[in-house]
């Protein structure tokens, strides 16, 4: 059965980093929801807005398929830019549809966690102070309501940049909501915090770049299958960044590249059918 994991948060959740400045990562054992149904995955896997982009869940996929490599993955994307923790509440549509997105991955795969990063549009002092109370009552019920109540839980941290972008006065205070996440995860079982320290940002300094996305779903992914906390960068980040980009393509997964080409008009007939036999040859 497909290991499945939930996608929940604001846009670095769901990725705005420019697909162009980054590697592909394609894999036919990893898997995301689209309509009920799984597909391979393809990026933008969370696509809330037209400028959705590479997120951090592709690099966790990769990094779970190193330690799994004859098992599937599937990615359950429900993030919404620019939303706050309000807007997470358990009486409003979003939460309504993750839990519903999540029921229908449920008929076909196991949640096995819960990738959260949310926290842009509480930037201030008051929403600060509330931020835990109303987190916790936003992931105590979305557990009680699909039965997970002991899945582990990976929230990351906000962005050192932020402060410093064309529009750091609405992030003056960005810590404290660094300081509640982090607080939360240590006061809450089945929890884990993973640091942002070093990662990078768009020309908007809002959104972790392309990149950075890689390099932090790795984190998100080396705090689960340790099921700890991550307060400092892994040395070897790169080096398993390195490996996923470098991992060879199966025989399907070259037909899946070859059709998807052909069907967005970037390649002739004569050539698709000569690259086909190729394959087919192999």
């Amino acid at each position: 059965m497909i290991q499945s994991f939930l996608m929940i948060g604001q846009s670095n959740m769901a990725g705005r980093g420019y697909a162009k400045e980054v590697p592909l990562i394609f894999d036919e054992h990893i898997k995301m929801l689209r309509n009920g149904l799984w597909q391979i995955m393809s990026e933008p896997i969370n696509f809330d807005r037209p400028s959705a982009g590479v997120g951090l869940a592709s690099s966790f996929a990769a990094s779970w398929r190193q330690d799994h490599q004859q098992d599937e993955i599937g990615l359950i994307p429900c993030a919404d830019g620019g939303t706050s923790l309000d807007d997470w509440a358990i009486e409003n549509v979003l939460f309504e549809n993750a839990i519903s997105q999540a029921r229908l991955a449920q008929r076909t795969s196991e949640i096995k966690g819960i990738l959260w990063h949310q926290g842009e549009s509480d930037c201030s002092p008051e929403k600060a102070d509330q931020y835990q109370e109303k987190f916790s009552r936003i992931i105590d019920t979305l557990r009680k309501e699909l039965s997970i109540s002991e899945v582990p839980l990976i929230i990351g941290g906000l962005g050192d940049y932020l402060p410093t972008g064309i529009f750091g006065q609405y992030f003056t205070h960005y810590s404290l909501i660094n300081r509640e996440l982090e607080e939360f995860a240590q006061s809450h079982e089945n929890c884990y915090f993973v640091s942002v320290k070093g990662l990078t940002a768009n020309s908007d300094g809002i959104h972790f770049n392309a990149h950075s996305q890689r390099l932090l779903g790795i984190r998100y992914y080396c705090a689960y299958r340790g099921l700890k906390h991550l307060l400092n960068p892994n040395i070897d980040e790169n080096d398993i960044l390195n490996e996923i980009y470098n991992r060879s393509y199966t025989k399907t997964e070259k037909l899946k590249l070859l059709e998807h080409e052909f069907a967005l008009g970037n390649i002739e007939g004569k050539d698709y059918l000569m690259q086909l036999k190729a394959i087919g040859q192999e």
